[in-house]
């Protein structure tokens, strides 16, 4: 924003404060010479050692979308403030994601897309994270992920099928990589109107919060044309920051530079995070053919679900709102096999149908592509899909097929299919 200003720059007796500063294109350069000609000998053309670190883990994307329960054929929108009153997550603007975060947890089907945010460190630092993590926590509890600002948003970025931000550098990053970009704020008076930055404001697609989300994603997401503005001024140096980093750091410090390779960092494998949905979902469900059921699961919807399918309730046995467990179809939990707290999933099942006598299907998930669940009938089955996504959904379409007057025969012997979205999933059903 002002980091090319002379008061930024120059001391009081108005020389530079730096001995080097490191510039990641020549435009920066012109715009220095432009507005601070007295720095303009202490410039250093080095490239941008954390652009090179993207680009470098870009191949570890599918690795990193996994660390984050994202599933195939899920896409993955991640959330981005950086630190200004007219950020998204700002106090001076239109406070645009605490009103964000509740819609799109609750429009986007929580099968087909997956919801993450990352927060600039001066936000976290500002409000401290326990005030942070209060304001978010209805979003949370739909499946919102919070990214650890400092070792873990280059990865999540990496992952990201879009991303919706502001001025930030963590947007900018994400439209150099080719990402779609929506801009839910994007101040330019924050920005110097000559800097690439401001272009990219300007151009970049905007956020309409007055609209359905989903159809803005998707129609992002058809249309999408990289900008060139951001690709070609990150970095003149793609891949070389850390040579011409170190070569600099040895010539100032009048030392003979070492023989081998400068090289960076890789970026680590985040631990594995999945979504936590402890919200109510609202599941629609329909039968499209032998064997197959098509769901889509809501969080915390606002109002009842699109389409003309069957309705049902799924609550977490976790839920805020115990009263909500009352009224339950489904209920679930995830869990060890072996965990003593609940007992093996035939003893937690059979607990969960006395305890709530409407529940028609408890369902322990015991891994990313399995559970238990016994049925009111009180059959006990074992659900194990061919391929990874969250098992609580395949409780919901064994459900649905019962609850339409199915015979669970026929899955014992065909297996099950279950749709979410365009990801079809097999699922064998065995008595446990």
């Amino acid at each position: 924003m002002f980091g090319l200003s002379r008061e930024w720059l120059l001391a009081e007796d108005g020389r530079p404060v730096a001995d080097a500063l490191v510039l990641s294109h020549p435009e920066q350069l012109e715009r220095l010479r432009a507005a601070c000609p007295e720095a303009v000998h202490t410039a250093v053309l080095a490239g941008d050692p954390c652009f090179d670190r993207l680009l470098a883990a870009r191949e570890q994307r599918e690795r990193f979308r996994r660390a984050l329960g994202t599933h195939p054929g899920q896409r993955l929108v991640l959330l981005n403030s950086t630190w200004h009153t007219e950020s998204l997550f700002g106090d001076g603007g239109d406070d645009v994601l605490p009103a964000l975060l509740p819609r799109l947890t609750s429009e986007l089907p929580a099968d087909e897309y997956r919801v993450a945010a990352v927060l600039h460190p001066n936000i976290w630092y500002g409000h401290r994270p326990g005030q942070i993590r209060v304001w978010l926590d209805r979003a949370r509890r739909a499946g919102l992920t919070l990214i650890d600002p400092v070792d873990g948003w280059r990865q999540a970025l990496l992952a990201a099928d879009v991303v919706i931000g502001d001025h930030g550098s963590v947007t900018y990053y994400a439209a150099a990589l080719g990402t779609p970009v929506l801009l839910g704020a994007a101040p330019l008076s924050a920005l110097d109107p000559d800097a690439p930055i401001s272009d990219f404001v300007r151009d970049a697609p905007r956020l309409d919060p007055t609209t359905p989300l989903r159809s803005q994603l998707d129609a992002l997401l058809t249309e999408h044309q990289p900008l060139a503005g951001p690709a070609e001024f990150t970095t003149s140096q793609p891949g070389r920051s850390a040579a011409l980093l170190r070569r600099h750091f040895y010539r100032q410090l009048g030392l003979p530079e070492p023989e081998e390779p400068a090289l960076l960092e890789p970026l680590p494998l985040p631990p594995y995070e999945p979504p936590s949905r402890t919200a109510p979902l609202r599941v629609m469900t329909w039968l499209p053919g032998a064997g197959e059921v098509a769901v889509e699961r809501y969080a915390d919807p606002r109002s009842g679900p699109p389409g003309d399918g069957e309705t049902h309730l799924a609550v977490h046995e976790d839920t805020r709102d115990p009263a909500q467990l009352a009224l339950a179809d489904v209920v679930f939990r995830e869990g060890s096999a072996a965990d003593p707290r609940f007992g093996p999933p035939a003893r937690w099942t059979a607990e969960v149908l006395v305890r709530h006598p409407h529940c028609a299907l408890a369902a322990y998930v015991t891994g990313p592509d399995s559970c238990t669940v016994r049925t009111r009938a009180g059959r006990l089955l074992c659900l194990t899909a061919e391929s990874t996504a969250d098992p609580a959904a395949y409780a919901s379409a064994l459900h649905a097929w019962l609850a339409a007057g199915k015979a669970v025969e026929e899955l014992i012997a065909e297996g099950l299919t279950v749709r979410t979205g365009t990801a079809v999933h097999r699922v064998r059903v065995t008595p446990a």
